[in-house]
């Protein structure tokens, strides 16, 4: 997603500032308006008229979290049911026909929320406004259609974490880390109760979450303004409103203390990924003191691993001024601090040769204890700061990064200039400030750490796809 919620994303190469033809384009732009139809869906409208192309979105504020009990991985099962028909197309067909008008789709589910997506020619904008909305309100599909989807999903789910040790080792680490959250399930959902599910399940999450009131269009492109509010209207305005389900909180309770798991895979190479509870970023506007620490752990998470030769590629992957030496093969940092639910800071590790997960933690212990001590450098923190500015520039050169911001911080409830505001407040974050949040939200009393220890691969097995020393902590795409 490319947005704030990225984290450490924050290295982009580039200018020092939005001064490039595509950031002065995009000055020139008219500016995003937001409506509310009669049944009060939302809709949100950017032009762009560099090129005759749009992108429709349509996101729903429902996800994995607004799962129970039983019933994991059904958000991410109905996002693929709603490929499979409606009262007026056969199962596919939407994609047929999206494709005969020259068009893109896909669609992607999050703890948060769930998305669709069409990329086509701007004069094709209604067509596809009518196909979208018309599985909005009218999805259907036989029961053997869903018989042979829920498949694809189990099968969805045995290639991304089942088959991937270290995909294992990152659902183990939320389930511990979490207890009353419902981030603890996996937003794919767990094996058993893929088996278990049914298509009453999925029909019931469609009629009890798809509310008009719960979801946002999203057009960005070469578009007329006052036209797309007219097709929204006709479209989607006419679906009738229904009450949204009232949600009950499920706030994580204190963490009194360290938590450790070890997770046995097959596998060449250890892991270790060590998950600090920390504030989640909740307002843009009158920032509160946990907002601000927010923003510096941001901050934070790109000084340590924002760019090629950040802090810890050079502490622990090049052992530069370290006395053990190189101590990892890769190493990682994330701060995911935007969410409708708790967030996380993730310091991760690959032991190199003749190093333990033990020696990457004391690694990545260190390096945060030093910023806590000292802070970051002035050319650490501009070199940043440069850099998110960059990719800023370069996510809104693009109609889908525009479309895909401005739904990220609806889901957040946040205000169209959401992606402005949060620019100017990194602005002012100081070395101060990231040395205050590295003192503050690293002790063992927030942590859940997870040892991924390998195991021998079985007669036959192949060895496990290199991956990087980065987590994810969770999303699935159609």
């Amino acid at each position: 997603m490319a947005c704030l919620s990225a984290g450490a994303a924050l290295a982009a190469p580039g200018a020092s500032s939005p001064t490039t033809p595509a950031a002065a384009a995009a000055a020139a732009a008219p500016a995003v308006q937001q409506f509310t139809l009669k049944n009060g869906m939302q809709l949100i409208v950017q032009p762009d008229r560099r090129a005759p192309t749009a992108v429709h979105m349509v996101w729903v504020r429902v996800g994995s979290m607004d799962e129970v009990d039983g019933t994991s991985g059904v958000a991410h099962a109905l996002e693929h049911m709603m490929f499979k028909g409606s009262r007026k197309l056969a199962p596919g067909e939407f994609s047929r026909r999206v494709a005969a008008l020259g068009g893109q789709e896909n669609a992607f589910t999050t703890r948060d929320y769930t998305g669709y997506y069409q990329q086509i020619p701007a004069n094709r904008l209604e067509e596809v406004m009518r196909l979208e909305s018309d599985r909005f309100a009218n999805n259907q599909w036989p029961d053997e259609e869903f018989k042979k989807e829920i498949e694809v999903v189990k099968e969805e789910r045995r290639m991304r974490t089942e088959d991937q040790p270290r995909s294992v080792l990152m659902e183990q680490l939320m389930a511990s880390t979490f207890m009353v959250s419902p981030y603890h399930r996996p937003v794919v959902g767990w094996m058993t109760d893929l088996d278990a599910m049914t298509p009453a399940d999925v029909r019931d999450f469609h009629k009890r979450w798809y509310v008009p009131a719960n979801a946002a269009v999203v057009v960005a492109g070469d578009v007329d303004v006052a036209q797309v509010r007219a097709w929204a209207e006709k479209y989607y305005g006419s679906i009738p409103a229904r009450a949204l389900p009232e949600r009950k909180p499920r706030t994580e309770p204190a963490q009194v203390g360290v938590r450790r798991i070890e997770v046995k895979q097959p596998a060449q190479q250890a892991f270790i990924a060590m998950a600090y509870r920390v504030p989640t970023l909740r307002a843009v506007e009158n920032l509160q003191p946990t907002d601000k620490d927010a923003l510096a752990l941001l901050v934070l998470s790109a000084v340590l691993d924002g760019y090629d030769g950040a802090r810890l590629e050079r502490a622990l992957v090049q052992g530069e001024g370290s006395p053990n030496g190189r101590v990892a093969d890769s190493a990682g940092s994330s701060a995911s601090v935007m969410g409708r639910g708790p967030s996380l800071f993730i310091l991760s590790g690959v032991p190199a040769a003749g190093k333990a997960p033990a020696d990457v933690e004391a690694g990545l212990r260190a390096q945060i204890r030093k910023i806590a001590a000292e802070g970051v450098q002035a050319d650490e923190l501009a070199r940043v700061k440069t850099q998110w500015m960059a990719s800023n520039v370069y996510e809104r050169d693009s109609v889908m990064g525009q479309a895909q911001n401005l739904g990220s911080y609806w889901i957040q409830g946040m205000p169209l200039d959401a992606e402005d505001r949060l620019l100017a407040e990194l602005r002012k974050i100081t070395s101060d400030d990231i040395k205050a949040v590295a003192a503050k939200y690293f002790g063992d009393d927030q942590l859940t750490v997870g040892t991924l220890v390998p195991q021998p691969l079985p007669a036959g097995g192949k060895p496990q796809q290199p991956m990087s020393g980065k987590t994810d902590t969770g999303g699935a795409v159609h």
